[in-house]
């Protein structure tokens, strides 16, 4: 068998970054500033209504999301903390985001309600990789394209509640952002549920997981 014939769980283990059990790393160091502005994201947004340094904050957090990412495979410093912690603060930020606007009325509460509920239904297809001894599923690229739609979508709409002139712009690409975002969103909540049936079909629980 040729190498163009590998099986593709061998050519992803053979391009998958090397991942470290380190902790003090630079990606991880701003994954951790991130996780701390959400408090404070949530808190300025419903309390005092400061609506332009809740943005600031919202459009830091999504340049540090991608710049941990950078870094990480710059520095060659993916780890497994990382790989747990970046879309955990991904999720964070989206979730108390939309609930934000829900109660602001900025947003329809269906639309957090559908956003929400994708990855609370995810959430609940992990025991049957855990049985089975499995890692949790590799984050799909178009599942980061679709948290990239909205971490984009979400600070343009913030912004168009300001009373200024680049406001109706902001609103028309953040709204088609938020659709698109959203599609994706439920598109790979689709691929993730096929593959977790897939895995329930075709591989067998392990015995030290029972």
């Amino acid at each position: 068998m040729g190498s163009g014939d590998r099986p593709r769980e061998v050519a992803d283990v053979a391009t998958a970054p090397i991942m470290s059990d380190r902790i003090v790393t630079v990606p991880n160091l701003l994954s951790a500033v991130r996780l701390v502005g959400v408090p404070l994201f949530v808190y300025l947004l419903l309390g005092p209504h400061a609506d332009g340094w809740a943005l600031a904050i919202l459009m830091l957090s999504g340049f540090t999301d991608w710049a941990d990412g950078k870094l990480a495979r710059l520095l060659n410093q993916s780890s497994r903390l990382g790989a747990l912690l970046d879309p955990l603060v991904d999720r964070l930020y989206v979730v108390s985001t939309l609930v934000a606007f829900a109660i602001r009325g900025i947003i329809p509460w269906w639309v957090a309600a559908v956003l929400i509920g994708r990855d609370v239904i995810l959430a609940l297809t992990l025991p049957i990789y855990r049985r089975r001894g499995l890692p949790p599923p590799a984050v799909l690229y178009l599942g980061k394209a679709a948290t990239f739609a909205l971490m984009f979508a979400l600070p343009l709409i913030l912004a168009a509640q300001g009373d200024w002139a680049f406001a109706p712009i902001a609103r028309a690409w953040g709204y088609a952002l938020l659709v698109w975002g959203t599609g994706l969103y439920v598109w790979t909540a689709i691929l993730y549920l096929l593959a977790a049936r897939n895995i329930a079909r075709e591989v067998p629980r392990s015995d030290r997981a029972r």
